[in-house]
């Protein structure tokens, strides 16, 4: 691994993400905050400037090796969320704090350290960036910088799949280019319906866009501390169920549906287990917290939109669980949000497809079991899965189960004062990037409470989930770090 070459592709794309720090700038000037729109133009010059410097050097249409393209994705994630959090440390944020919320905001994981979201250091234009740094966030940055950087060639192409949820399998275009401009064309039309649908659910103009960005990149963050609970708005909670519905399906499926090709949608196996998951969890949950014998419709809108929440990992709430509702309906929310989304959208955790695919590796081994000399392919869809596919997958589960307890148990060990739900429910929130936990985490708490430490722990956790694990701890492999070198030459 070239380090210099890395170092300096992340620096490019450190380059391209700067100017998106002046639409939180301009609405600062607007607004006739000029010191707030001079601290972003600080963070802009910060990132631009050492965009610049890191990439200077760097040669045209480079060769990528596969441990440079995870190398640079991993990297990327990090090195933006630093530059990203440069503007929540003039609003007064400690260092730590402001990479929390900043780590969080990018990898739309929607936890946050705010506690008195009426503070008047919090202006517009920091809701806006918060909310904004979730929107890019959530198609993934690398997705955007393949459509715009065409010099990067076929180190474009293999960023692409080196990001995290996006497959070959899941391509909607022969043309990666082409692929993630439509991508990102479905997202910002998606963005822009929501927008107008909630204005007419009575949302301003500034609550509608800050919630469509948060929304559609399955993100959670608002600029309410008591998130969608605080609007208390009926008509809009069935909008932001059925676009967080959308946020965690796989966009290259929309893109299908969208282009009239409305039975592939509907016969998508992925997509109906992910439905039928939330259908079947909202009409048991509605049951549970219902006073009477049959939900209402309060129950059933506080159920559909609680459970659609949690497993597209969006965050969002319409109640406070953690004070309403008693430990069994609460259960059910633990469970959807092991399941997470569709791979290929905007929400974190395992995804549905992996979890189909191990459930059949698992029914397979055990009719084994009973016929040991029989071979039996795992299918889905009608195609033959092969075994590399089912061992990646099988990989990925465990390596999420396992980060779920690690992160977990080193909670308890660096806040003594954490029981084991409040420690295992962050860490299944974060590690999951969905956001809200139980306890003082809960819906309507925050993590301003956890020690520095902690507070560090999660951040790293929120950056491993959203990577998905797999693209870290490859690198960890001491084969990559044995031949890795500094200098760039011409050569893979």
């Amino acid at each position: 691994m070239r380090i210099s070459l890395v170092l300096g592709l992340i620096g490019h794309l450190l380059l391209l993400f700067s100017p998106a720090v002046l639409v939180p700038l301009g609405l600062a000037f607007f607004q006739g905050e000029y010191a707030s729109a001079g601290h972003y133009a600080v963070s802009l010059a910060a990132a631009a400037g050492t965009g610049w410097w890191l990439g200077r050097r760097l040669p045209r249409e480079p060769l990528l090796q596969r441990a440079e393209a995870m190398a640079i994705v991993a990297g990327t994630w990090l090195v933006v969320g630093v530059f990203c959090a440069i503007p929540y440390l003039f609003a007064g944020l400690s260092v730590v704090d402001a990479l929390f919320e900043s780590i969080s905001g990018l990898t739309t994981t929607g936890a946050t350290v705010l506690q008195d979201f009426d503070d008047e250091r919090y202006n517009d234009a920091f809701f806006l960036w918060r909310a904004m740094t979730q929107w890019f966030g959530g198609l993934g940055v690398i997705a955007l910088f393949v459509v715009i950087l065409p010099r990067l060639g076929i180190a474009g192409r293999q960023l692409f799949f080196a990001e995290a949820s996006i497959s070959t399998s899941e391509g909607i275009s022969p043309q990666i280019r082409g692929a993630a401009r439509k991508l990102w064309v479905l997202y910002i039309g998606l963005t822009a319906l929501l927008t107008v649908l909630l204005m007419w659910t009575d949302f301003g103009l500034y609550d509608a866009i800050v919630h469509a960005l948060t929304t559609m990149s399955a993100g959670g963050f608002s600029p309410n501390g008591e998130s969608i609970a605080g609007y208390a708005n009926p008509r809009a909670e069935w909008v932001f169920v059925v676009f967080m519905i959308i946020s965690g399906t796989s966009f290259p499926l929309v893109w299908r549906l969208v282009s009239g090709r409305v039975f592939e949608f509907f016969r998508d196996g992925e997509f109906l287990v992910y439905l039928g998951i939330m259908a079947v969890a909202s009409l048991v949950l509605a049951a549970m917290i219902g006073e009477d014998s049959l939900p209402g419709l309060d129950d059933l809108r506080a159920a559909a939109f609680q459970v659609t929440s949690i497993t597209s990992s969006t965050g969002y709430a319409s109640v406070d669980y953690e004070v309403h509702w008693a430990w069994a309906p609460k259960a059910i929310l633990v469970v959807v949000l092991l399941v997470g989304g569709c791979a290929g959208s905007a929400c974190g955790g395992p995804k549905v497809i992996r979890w189909i695919l191990a459930f059949k590796f698992l029914r397979r081994e055990m009719t084994q079991v009973m016929h040991p000399t029989a071979v039996i392919p795992l299918r889905y869809r009608g195609r033959l899965i092969a075994e590399p596919i089912v061992r990646a997958v099988l990989t990925l589960v465990v390596l999420y189960m396992i980060g779920y307890l690690v992160v977990g148990l080193l909670l308890m060990v660096v806040e003594p004062d954490l029981d084991l739900t409040a420690a295992f429910s962050a860490s299944l929130a974060c590690f999951g990037n969905v956001g809200p936990a139980f306890g003082k985490a809960g819906p309507m708490g925050n993590y301003a409470w956890f020690s520095s430490l902690g507070k560090l722990l999660l951040t790293l956790s929120m950056w491993l989930g959203r990577l998905e694990v797999v693209t870290v701890v490859a690198l960890l492999q001491r084969d990559v770090w044995k031949h890795t070198r500094w200098r760039y030459e011409d050569r893979a």
